[in-house]
């Protein structure tokens, strides 16, 4: 059922890619493909490939891709894109059967469907789908050539052919040498070679133009400082280094990459981890290469089946940090605060250069590579109506989770709820509509105090720090807590952090579906922006958040939702009584700003009293009540050493039954 499942969207998510690709105009579709198609492209070019600068490829490249190119002219890309698909495809299977053996059955039924689903919705395969590149061709070639059943002779012409394609793939020949394939390494020169010298032969003065004068086509295509360019040579330009300087640094850069990543990439491919090993290679070409494109970067997706950690726990770890790098924008995985913002503008890189110099995957000999220092969980409790808690198979775990995953998945999820609030409908006049049927209930409720509390606050000397509470408390005191939770309370982390979660989440369904005009933006019933002061609200000014915020994302208020939260795990937590005391103040001061600063109605605050009560609500009825095994309140417990065969079977279980159990907090 689950192979089904996997192999379903697998297929769904190749449809939708390759609907992508079609349904644009034919204008629009391959837009790479005007250097093979167009006006000027290698089909109808009276003169050199190189003129023009557009054509990247290789001379070979240009001769052997020709026929493919007039096909897909003839079918306006439909061929390309279905040819393209295919060679994804494949890799899957070919991935799939080069994974280190014995590969248990269940992975191995499952690789093939995960590893296509991962590559179709990765940036790269992405950008080749759009522009109609030719980068996974080599890939797969390479991946062909470390078969465990492929001969000396057929490996080597592989790689040679992939290596004509794409010089960087040269880099694979030290690894065919230094693993004792040296037959191989030895066809590979010898294929590269002839396949150079008949492209030269054919076309002399391209051939030239490409391995001279532009240096085996580093001076090709887009400028090399552009943020596509995920090589050193590019992270160099980009930091402002130029000329003599910015050579002799990459040339020692690239040099101790290559150097440090193909004696790693040797070890490991000696050790059968030979799909771990081409990522490896394949990401010091990335980072070596004068230029390592977006089309080109497919190798560091491959580096997922890298094992990391020797707890369970921290499996999971590096393939989520790979996967979301090459899947998500840059501003997805890193903040775009100045500073930190080059850190997600060059991740592909980062990672590249990690999984080939840094990262100490596991060998196959380790004692951790099969047996992990399992987790320790506890079983759900029964809730106090039968049939709860629903997901009884979700056991919670004891440990303090990895502080990496934990800030990954937090910043991707922050992520989600910034792009899914600023993509809410923010129709004016259905927020003014809405607006107006929210005073006019609090009018007959006789709570309509937003008015004069905003005017008594405006120009007052209360108005400045309000102001500044606002915008920072929101972020400080929330982040805060989580931080001191995982830090003491890991336990109790995992649990708060998985309600907080939850009503943000049913706060965006709000802001999708009653969008709301706040008291600020509604200036005919005299209310004043006390931040930004008088709007024109056909053009507004909001400062840093005009582009980047829906302003009509105001119903629930989250200032209070996430200030209630606070309140709670306080409450719950806190020893001392004052520090109890100081939690349920800040809510309530929370709600005195928003409505001072006329960011909010009093039934926004209420909607975010409702949607942080269905939060912890749902958590009940999912996984039922958070409590500490054993009495530990503030300690995470640590995995114990790693089983060895006699114990293996009852160290893998780890579980607590939940025995003499103190309670640490309560839903």
């Amino acid at each position: 059922m689950a192979l089904g499942v996997l192999w379903l969207v697998a297929a769904l998510l190749a449809v939708r890619q390759t609907a992508a690709v079609l349904r644009l105009p034919p204008e629009e579709r391959l837009t790479d493909f005007e250097t093979w198609i167009g006006p000027h492209g290698v089909l109808r070019v009276p003169g050199p490939l190189y003129e023009s600068g557009a054509f990247t490829g290789t001379p070979f490249a240009g001769l052997v891709l020709k026929p493919f190119t007039r096909s897909a002219e003839q079918n306006l890309g439909v061929f390309w894109t279905f040819g393209t698909l295919l060679l994804v495809v494949a890799i899957g299977f070919v991935a799939a059967r080069i994974l280190p053996r014995p590969v248990p059955r269940r992975a191995a039924l499952f690789a093939a469907p995960a590893a296509i689903s991962l590559m179709v919705v990765s940036l790269p395969v992405r950008n080749t789908f759009t522009l109609g590149q030719t980068s996974i061709l080599p890939v797969l070639l390479v991946l062909l050539a470390l078969l465990p059943r492929a001969s000396a002779r057929n490996s080597g012409v592989l790689v040679g052919l992939a290596a004509a394609l794409e010089p960087a793939v040269l880099l694979f020949v030290p690894l065919l040498w230094m693993t004792g394939r040296r037959r191989a390494a030895g066809t590979a020169v010898g294929t590269f070679a002839v396949s150079s010298a008949f492209a030269w032969a054919v076309l002399p003065g391209d051939s030239a133009a490409y391995w001279v004068n532009h240096v085996a086509g580093a001076g090709l295509g887009r400028p090399a400082d552009g943020l596509h360019n995920q090589s050193l040579h590019g992270l160099l330009l980009r930091l402002g280094l130029s000329g003599l300087l910015e050579l002799a640094l990459f040339g020692i850069l690239a040099g101790a990459v290559a150097v440090i990543g193909l004696r790693r990439a040797a070890h490991y491919a000696a050790d059968g981890q030979l799909l771990l090993a081409a990522a490896m290679t394949g990401c010091v070409a990335v980072a070596v290469s004068p230029t390592a494109w977006l089309h080109q970067q497919l190798w560091i997706l491959l580096a997922v089946v890298g094992r990391v950690g020797r707890r369970q726990s921290d499996r999971i770890v590096w393939p989520v940090l790979v996967v979301m790098v090459m899947t998500l924008t840059a501003a997805a995985v890193v903040p775009t605060t100045k500073g930190i913002h080059l850190i997600g503008q060059n991740a592909p890189l980062l990672v590249a250069i990690a999984a080939a110099c840094a990262v100490p995957f596991l060998d196959r000999g380790s004692p951790y590579w099969r047996r992990p220092v399992p987790t320790e969980y506890a079983e759900p409790e029964a809730g106090r109506w039968r049939g709860l808690p629903v997901l009884r198979f979700l056991r919670r775990p004891l440990n303090r989770p990895n502080v990496l995953l934990e800030l990954l998945l937090i910043r991707a999820g922050y992520w989600c709820y910034a792009y899914i609030r600023g993509s809410a409908p923010e129709t004016r006049s259905v927020a003014e509509h809405h607006a107006h049927r929210i005073i006019g209930l609090e009018s007959a409720l006789h709570i309509d105090i937003e008015l004069w509390f905003n005017r008594l606050v405006a120009g007052s000397w209360i108005e400045g720090g309000m102001n500044y509470y606002y915008t920072t408390f929101h972020f400080l005191v929330p982040l805060s807590l989580l931080g001191w939770m995982y830090l003491r309370r890991p336990v109790a982390y995992r649990w708060a952090r998985t309600a907080l979660a939850i009503t943000t989440v049913i706060a965006l369904f709000g802001f999708w579906l009653y969008p709301l005009a706040p008291p600020r933006l509604m200036p005919s019933h005299g209310y004043i922006d006390t931040a930004n002061g008088p709007q024109d609200l056909a053009n507004p000014e909001f400062g840093p958040l005009t582009e980047l915020s829906n302003q009509y994302a105001a119903m629930p208020s989250l200032h209070i939702g996430w200030s209630l939260w606070c309140a709670v795990v306080v409450v719950l937590l806190a020893p001392k009584l004052w520090m109890k005391l100081l939690g349920v103040l800040y809510p309530v001061l929370t709600t005195t700003v928003i409505v001072g600063t006329a960011n909010h109605y009093l039934l926004d605050a209420v909607g975010g009293a409702v949607v942080l009560a269905c939060g912890f609500s749902l958590q009940y009825v999912f996984v039922g009540r958070s409590r500490d095994p054993e009495g530990v309140a503030g300690k995470a417990r640590e995995p114990a050493a790693p089983a060895g065969p006699a114990d293996a079977g009852g160290a893998v279980s780890g579980s607590v039954r939940g025995h003499g159990t103190a309670e640490i907090s309560r839903d």
